[in-house]
C-alpha cells in the first residue's frame, strides 16, 4: 500500500482542470440554525432550505470559538483557537503561525485559483485581510451599511463602523452610537450582501470561461449580523407578534458569574441601552430584524446557486455553508455570541459534494473540520503544513451519516484573569471547564449541562453529577492544553 501511495497521489495531481473539482465555500456571518431545514416554524429560508436537502445537513455541528475573527482563523486554517492561542479580534494569525498554509493556499498550490468576494478572514478591529490567500485581492464588504443617514447619527462614523474599517480604534466610546435596524424601499443591491452575489455571479461566469483552472471562491454574506439592515420586503415577510422571547432569560443556576456576558456589542447600537438592557419590546424588534436580515440573505444566496446551475457547474463543484457562530437571542438575557452557551456555538453546516447521497446526520462536527475535508473531497495530499490541524475529515460521515467519527465536539471561550473556557460537546451534555492555562485542572471551575433534560441550561449540574463530569473531563483531558494568546506571551 506504501508503495501505490505515491502513485495514487500523482495520478490525482494530473488530473485535468475539467477533472478536479470546483470548491464554493458559502460563509455566513453570525447565523445559527434558526432555518426552516432545521426546524424552525418561523423561519423565511426556501434557498438554505433546498441548499441543505441537496447534501449533508449536519444537525449537531459547532463553532470552535464565538467570534467571527477565531472562528475564521478556525476555518481557514484547520486550526482550533486553543492551538493558535488566538482568541480575540484583533490578532492576526500569522503572529501565532507565521507560514501557515490557509485553505484557500492549499488549494492554489494544488493548481487552482483562489479568490473571495465578502467576509471569509476577518477584517476589522485592528485586523486585516490575508493577500497570501487569495490569487486576486479580497473584495470587502460594507458589515455596517447605512442608506439613511439619521440611522447613523446623521452620517457620522459610528462606533461598529469604526472598528469594521479600522478608523479611530481607541476612540470607539467617543463616536456615537448606529441604528440596531433599518429597513428600506431599496433593491437587494442596497446593501453590500446583495452586491456581493452580483459580483460572485460574475466571478462564475468568469471562472465557466478559464477551462484550463479548477475554482475555489469564498462568498462571504454579512448579514444576519448587526446592524439587521435589508430591504423592507424582507422585514415584510413576518408577523411581529408571532415572534416569541426566549423562555429562559436568566443565566443557568449555579453557574460561574463570569461565564455569560452582558452588553458588549449590542450596546454599541441605539435604542439598546448604553448597560446592554434590552426591553420586551425592543427585544421582539430585533428578533424581527434577525430574521428578516436572514431571509435577507437567503434570497442572495439563492441568486448564486440559481447561477452555479444555470453555467451548469454543480455537477462538478464541491458546494460548503457555513455560520461562523450561534448568536443569542435574549437566552440566558444576553444578544450576540462571545460565550460557551449552546445559542452561541451551534452552527449550521451543509456539505454537498459530487456522487455524494444527499441527508442528514448526528455526527458532532466542529469547524475545523472542513480543510480536511474539502482536501479530500477535492482529491490532494493531506495537508503537511505548519499549523496543527485539528479537524477530522467528514468524508466518512458524507458516504454514510450514521458512521461516527468523534464522540464530541470541542470550542472554547476566553474570560478576564486569563481564563480559558475549554468545553466539549456530546449528543447529551456540554462540559465547560474554566481555568487559567497551565494551571491545574482540579483546581478549576465547571459547568455541566444536559440537553436531553434542560435544554435551555437552567442549572449548572457539575456539582450534582459528579460521574458525569469525571466520565467528560477523561474526554477533555484528551485535547492539548490551551494555549495563552501570544500577545501575552510577549508580556
Amino acid at each position: 500500500m506504501k508503495r501505490l501511495l505515491p502513485i495514487l497521489l500523482a495520478f490525482v495531481s494530473s488530473l485535468s482542470a475539467a477533472e478536479k473539482p470546483n470548491v464554493l465555500l458559502i460563509c455566513v456571518d453570525d447565523l445559527k440554525p434558526v432555518l426552516g431545514c432545521y426546524g424552525d416554524q418561523l423561519a423565511k429560508t426556501p434557498n438554505l432550505d433546498r441548499l441543505a436537502a441537496r447534501g449533508m445537513r449536519f444537525d449537531l455541528a459547532y463553532c470552535n470559538q464565538a467570534v467571527c475573527a477565531a472562528s475564521r482563523n478556525n476555518l481557514l486554517l484547520g486550526s482550533r483557537s486553543t492551538s493558535l492561542g488566538i482568541y480575540d479580534l484583533g490578532t492576526n494569525f500569522r503572529k501565532a503561525v507565521p507560514d501557515a498554509v490557509t485553505l484557500p493556499q492549499y488549494f492554489m498550490k494544488n493548481g487552482y485559483r483562489a479568490e473571495a468576494v465578502g467576509k471569509i478572514l476577518h477584517t476589522g478591529h485592528g485586523n486585516v485581510d490575508d493577500t497570501a490567500s487569495w490569487s486576486v485581492p479580497t473584495v470587502i464588504p460594507k458589515v455596517i451599511e447605512y442608506l439613511d443617514p439619521k440611522d447613523s447619527a446623521n452620517g457620522q462614523l459610528t462606533r461598529e463602523e469604526a472598528f469594521f474599517t479600522n478608523q479611530k480604534l481607541g476612540e470607539i466610546g467617543k463616536l456615537p452610537r448606529g441604528n440596531a435596524w433599518e429597513s428600506m424601499e431599496v433593491s437587494d443591491e442596497g446593501y453590500s450582501d446583495g452586491r456581493t452575489a452580483t459580483e460572485i455571479i460574475k466571478r462564475l461566469q468568469a471562472a465557466k470561461e478559464r477551462k484550463d483552472t479548477p475554482f475555489f471562491i469564498g462568498c462571504g454574506f454579512v448579514k444576519p449580523h448587526l446592524p439587521f439592515c435589508a430591504p423592507q420586503k424582507y422585514w415584510d415577510l413576518f408577523d411581529p407578534s408571532k415572534f416569541q422571547l426566549a423562555t429562559n432569560q436568566k443565566p443557568p443556576e449555579d453557574a460561574p458569574p463570569y461565564a455569560g456576558k452582558r452588553g458588549g456589542e449590542i450596546s454599541n447600537f441605539e435604542p439598546v441601552k448604553p448597560n446592554g438592557d434590552v426591553d420586551d419590546e425592543l427585544a421582539r424588534k430585533l428578533i424581527h430584524g434577525y430574521y428578516a436580515a436572514t431571509s435577507y440573505m437567503d434570497a442572495q444566496l439563492g441568486r448564486v446557486i440559481e447561477e452555479l446551475d444555470r453555467l451548469d457547474l454543480s455537477k462538478n463543484t464541491i458546494i460548503v455553508l457555513w455560520g461562523d457562530h450561534g448568536w443569542h437571542l435574549g437566552d440566558h438575557g444576553i444578544w450576540t455570541k462571545h460565550t460557551n452557551y449552546e445559542q452561541a456555538n451551534h452552527i449550521p453546516l451543509f456539505i454537498i459534494a459530487p456522487g455524494m447521497k444527499p441527508g442528514s446526520t448526528k455526527q458532532l462536527a466542529e469547524t475545523v473540520d472542513i480543510y480536511p475535508t474539502l482536501t479530500e473531497l477535492a482529491g490532494l495530499p493531506k495537508p503537511e503544513v505548519p499549523q496543527p490541524i485539528d479537524g477530522l475529515s467528514l468524508v466518512p460521515v458524507l458516504k454514510d451519516p450514521s458512521v461516527r467519527i468523534r464522540d464530541c465536539a470541542t470550542h472554547a471561550f476566553p474570560r478576564g484573569e486569563g481564563r480559558i473556557g475549554r468545553a466539549i460537546r456530546t449528543e447529551r451534555y456540554r462540559l465547560v471547564e474554566w481555568k487559567k492555562p497551565g494551571t491545574p485542572s482540579d483546581d478549576a471551575d465547571f459547568e455541566l449541562y444536559d440537553y436531553q433534560t434542560d435544554p435551555t441550561e437552567t442549572r449548572n449540574l457539575a456539582k450534582s453529577q459528579p460521574e458525569v463530569v469525571k466520565e467528560l473531563r477523561a474526554m477533555l483531558a484528551r485535547q492539548p492544553e490551551a494555549e495563552p494568546n501570544p500577545t501575552s506571551r510577549r508580556k
